[in-house]
């Protein structure tokens, strides 16, 4: 196997701990998306305007559209009618349920805890590039938590559900980021690999799941047993799966996902500027995702953001993307103990509890 060379010294560490998963790891750093990545050389034939109702049509499943589409263009959009044999849409309800349920808690968990630790891998390098989150900070984080919220809707991933549909989009994005860097000088193919591979796709589905259950529950979301954590699992395997990234890649359990964080993380080279840039960019958006844009009042969010994300994600983490020099001895049991009163007044006194608040 040949390796991209920025690879090479964090493969030999992983593999003395899991050399299966890090073998798996560094392979697919070369491997795209072949169904999306060939929809997206077809289309690049057709005038913009002519491909994006083409899409479009095909989302919506309109029949004439897809006769009169290509073979290639035809076999993706069919195959969304056929989902893998493990998936069970009856699964999804406790995990949706748990996630509504702490809904008021997942900004805080997704922002501080599980996209920083996502763009800490080379991934940030494809974004950083095309600036799509370095420059739109605010409506990428929407964007994000709206994809988060339509797949966790009830029927959200049916075949006519906004949360699959988004899932292909952002598939579809992913592809044509591709085609974009592959033919760039920006991108070092030998030393990175293919941007956006499907080793980072599913290192970051690892970290919107696994990762992001552990962040809840970290910041006081209530999660009454088992059943919820795997059906919450079993939403984002499938919008995992709809997003392109191969079963090879693609987690099974909790602790599948937990482990492939952990040894995809150790095959990863050192957080890189792009990765510190992106990550200090997310936790600036989110008081403006939220609606605060008063300038004192967004610095103090700001502040606390960085604190609790510190706090989630680790010193060594949080100090290598350069977060501002923080204690954070009791900043996550405090913030529990907050959340506690707030439900507790919430439920005593319905409606009193803003929004800001929590």
């Amino acid at each position: 196997m040949e390796l991209p060379t920025a690879y090479i010294s964090g493969y030999e560490k992983a593999c003395a701990i899991d050399p299966e998963t890090a073998s798996n790891y560094v392979a697919h750093t070369t491997i795209g998306d072949p169904d999306a990545d060939a929809l997206t050389e077809d289309l690049s034939t057709l005038p913009p305007r002519e491909a994006y109702e083409l899409i479009q049509a095909c989302m919506d499943n309109d029949q004439d559209a897809l006769r009169d589409a290509s073979p290639t263009v035809r076999a993706f959009f069919e195959n969304l009618d056929n989902p893998p044999d493990w998936v069970d849409y009856s699964e999804f309800l406790p995990g949706i349920r748990m996630f509504h349920r702490n809904s008021k808690l997942i900004l805080g968990a997704f922002v501080g805890g599980t996209l920083v630790e996502g763009f800490s891998t080379n991934i940030s390098k494809s974004f950083f590039i095309t600036g799509r989150l370095r420059d739109q900070g605010v409506r990428r984080l929407k964007q994000n938590n709206r994809h988060m919220i339509e797949i966790f809707m009830p029927d959200g991933l049916d075949r006519d559900g906004d949360g699959l549909k988004l899932s292909v989009r952002i598939r579809l994005v992913h592809a044509q980021l591709r085609h974009l860097l592959k033919n760039s000088n920006d991108w070092d193919m030998e030393a990175w690999g293919l941007p956006i591979s499907s080793a980072h796709l599913g290192f970051a589905i690892t970290a919107f799941s696994a990762r992001l259950l552990m962040h809840m529950k970290n910041l006081g979301a209530v999660i009454e047993n088992e059943e919820e954590r795997r059906s919450f699992m079993s939403v984002w395997r499938y919008s995992g799966y709809l997003m392109g990234i191969p079963e090879t890649m693609l987690f099974r359990t909790e602790e599948d996902a937990l482990r492939l964080f952990r040894i995809g993380g150790m095959c990863e080279p050192q957080v890189d500027y792009e990765s510190i840039v992106m990550a200090n960019s997310l936790i600036n958006s989110a008081p403006l995702v939220i609606g605060i844009e008063e300038p004192t009042a967004r610095r103090n969010l700001v502040k606390y953001i960085f604190r609790v994300s510190r706090a989630l994600i680790g010193n060594e983490l949080a100090d290598e993307l350069r977060y501002p020099p923080d204690k954070t001895v009791g900043v996550l049991p405090a913030f529990r103990i907050q959340q506690h009163y707030y439900r507790l007044i919430d439920r005593l006194f319905p409606g009193r509890v803003s929004e800001q608040q929590l």
